[in-house]
């Protein structure tokens, strides 16, 4: 889909967007995306999004939407950020994929020193830091 031109951009949120009203970031996020874009979610946060249609990719038949796990799994999103990287002959940094990392808790620590241990970059937290 990216070499064909139908996929410009992944996005990849993490995190816990918790249960208070003002925490809807993955909510409205993912209403705003372009059509030619993917969301991978990546923790608690999805449950807020799972009962929107994001549909297919243009005519690929792929989904919009896909999970990735729970936060835990962090790891196993950077074995295929890896594997995309590979097939694209470039580095995790160089493909079209951003990390929007939502710090709500001590795990989000976790998982942000897991990203930036493997050197990955385009990380963005929020929606509010802690402190």
């Amino acid at each position: 889909a990216v070499k064909a031109g139908k996929l410009s951009h992944i996005f990849l949120v993490g995190g816990c967007d918790g249960h208070e009203p003002q925490r809807d970031y993955y909510a409205k996020l993912g209403t705003i995306l372009p059509k030619d874009t993917m969301l991978l979610t990546l923790g608690c946060g999805k449950f807020r999004i799972y009962d929107q249609d994001f549909g297919t990719l243009g005519d690929t038949g792929l989904p919009r939407l896909l999970d990735m796990g729970q936060c835990n799994d962090a790891h196993s999103a950077i074995v295929v950020a890896s594997a995309l990287a590979k097939a694209f002959d470039t580095d995790i940094n160089s493909l079209p994929l951003s990390l929007d990392i939502s710090w709500f808790e001590q795990k989000a620590v976790a998982v942000l020193l897991t990203l930036l241990s493997a050197g990955v970059k385009n990380i963005r937290l929020g929606p509010a830091l802690p402190g």
